[in-house]
């Protein structure tokens, strides 16, 4: 498919290039077991993952000042470790947990994809997380990216308008010259009411087997695709 005017592909990262679940699954395992804490593993990765929209509406709505995603992850890990009883960790070891969002392993076609789109795109992240969590991430998973961009420029959070238009223009471009790729609806559409062009990127297993949102492009998007590599196919990458 052929659009002329995109010069830059700027991508959500949770969920669309990496996989948060089994990846913190993984990491709080490897954390808490030795201590003899059993749990299912990936529910609870769940937990820590279901405070993340509330904790990033406080600031949305203003009900708290601009802080980085890295320190609500922290905030609401000291949560769940409460909440079951967990005790046993140092404060140095809450804050390695914590980084765990800094290790999350990519979907197996995104490093392929994200270099065969990076030939003829400048790729960007246009995420939620902070700049030192998606270098981090980026490190640890070969991620390719031209730039980091989203939240941290503007202080803002998706779905704020500021966080795509701060981004597109950090770029030196304009929003019908970004596109936005992403595994979920409701992030497509906002950059879309914003002139972005708007690339749906299907991930029905991000929220494992039970996953009933987000399993497919319910909107007349520029592209639907079923991975990134399919998504370079597409734009002849």
């Amino acid at each position: 498919m052929s659009l002329p005017a995109v010069k830059a592909l700027t991508f959500d990262v949770f969920g669309t290039v990496v996989d948060w679940r089994t990846s913190i699954a993984r990491e709080l395992r490897a954390a808490l077991e030795p201590a003899g804490h059993e749990f299912d593993w990936l529910q609870l990765a769940d937990e820590w993952r279901g405070g993340y929209q509330p904790a990033l509406e406080q600031v949305r709505s203003g009900a708290r000042p601009w802080v980085t995603l890295d320190v609500l992850h922290h905030e609401n890990l000291v949560e769940l470790l409460a909440k079951h009883d967990i005790a046993e960790l140092s404060e140095s070891e809450i804050e390695e947990l914590s980084h765990a969002w800094w290790r999350l392993d990519p979907w197996p076609d995104a490093v392929e994809g994200l270099s065969r789109l990076k030939q003829r795109f400048i790729i960007a992240t246009l995420s939620n997380g902070n700049i030192a969590l998606m270098v981090n991430l980026a490190k640890h998973g070969a991620l390719p990216w031209d730039a980091i961009l989203g939240a941290e420029i503007s202080h803002s959070y998706k779905e704020q308008p500021i966080t795509y238009l701060g981004s597109a223009e950090a770029l030196g471009l304009r929003p019908d010259e970004c596109a936005m790729v992403a595994a979920h609806n409701d992030d497509l559409v906002a950059a879309g009411a914003l002139g972005f062009r708007t690339m749906y990127v299907n991930r029905p297993a991000e929220h494992g087997p039970g996953q009933t949102t987000d399993i497919r492009a319910l909107h007349d998007f520029d592209i639907a695709a079923t991975s990134l590599t399919d998504l370079a196919r597409q734009l002849e990458c």
